[in-house]
């Protein structure tokens, strides 16, 4: 389980982002984060993932204290994370990345097995390499497929997995979800609009100007939502 006790976070030359975020990611469930754009839910991800300090807060990850461990140490800690915007690695393969995400040597079996999960075809794309040459979408895939190929995981987080990627290839992400949250070790955290995800979500939190609006069991939240969004006023706010 991962938990954040007001979590706040400000950049050195702007105002308050993040302002005293209080929330449970529960393991073995899927967790997905919403809310209107500029609310301050990359943010979250961001620095749940170690990328940006907490300026205030603690985040633990069980019972450990992660609130001061950088990217590495959280990642060897088993934190994973899928970046809404992918880096392109030159000369890097896809095959390699897959391994240095995994930490040893992955079977081609494994390998077609990882990337069929994103949609991607293993013949064509294990030895081409992670650039300017593959677009956006295919970038996006082969990240979340490094995140897939984590062995030590305990948290993974996705923002917005659904950009850039195909109606079929989503259809086969929604399932890997499903299969993941089956993992009763693994916590999950998607970012997302996505109707579909957050029809599958155990639990959803609704962050509005950097707070947690309101928060709980997909099935008691979810029809709020969808109240809100057939009547044009949203009982989370005017915001949304």
């Amino acid at each position: 389980m991962l938990t954040l006790n007001n979590v706040c976070w400000k950049p050195e030359d702007g105002e308050a982002v993040l302002k005293g975020i209080d929330l449970k990611i529960p393991a073995g469930k899927l967790t997905v984060v919403t809310g209107p754009n500029g609310g301050g839910k990359t943010s979250l991800a961001k620095v749940i993932a170690g990328l940006n300090a907490v300026t205030e807060g603690t985040i633990l990850l069980d019972d450990i204290d992660i609130t001061d461990k950088d990217i590495t140490e959280r990642a060897q800690l088993g934190v994973s994370y899928a970046f809404q915007q992918p880096v392109r690695f030159k000369g890097v393969a896809v095959r390699d990345l897959l391994e240095l995400a995994a930490g040893g040597t992955i079977n081609e079996e494994n390998v077609c097995s990882i990337l069929a999960k994103v949609g991607l075809c293993t013949k064509d794309y294990i030895d081409r390499e992670v650039n300017a040459s593959l677009s956006g979408g295919e970038i996006k895939r082969i990240e979340i497929a490094s995140v897939l190929a984590r062995k030590n995981s305990r948290l993974l987080i996705f923002d917005e997995p659904e950009a850039g990627i195909d109606l079929w290839s989503f259809s086969g992400l929604i399932d890997t979800f499903e299969e993941l949250k089956k993992e009763k070790d693994k916590s999950l955290l998607v970012i997302s609009h996505q109707e579909r995800l957050l029809e599958i979500a155990d639990e959803i939190a609704v962050i509005v100007d950097g707070k947690v609006r309101i928060a709980g069991p997909g099935k008691e939240i979810m029809p709020q939502l969808m109240e809100g969004e057939k009547s044009g006023s949203c009982p989370m706010g005017k915001e949304w």
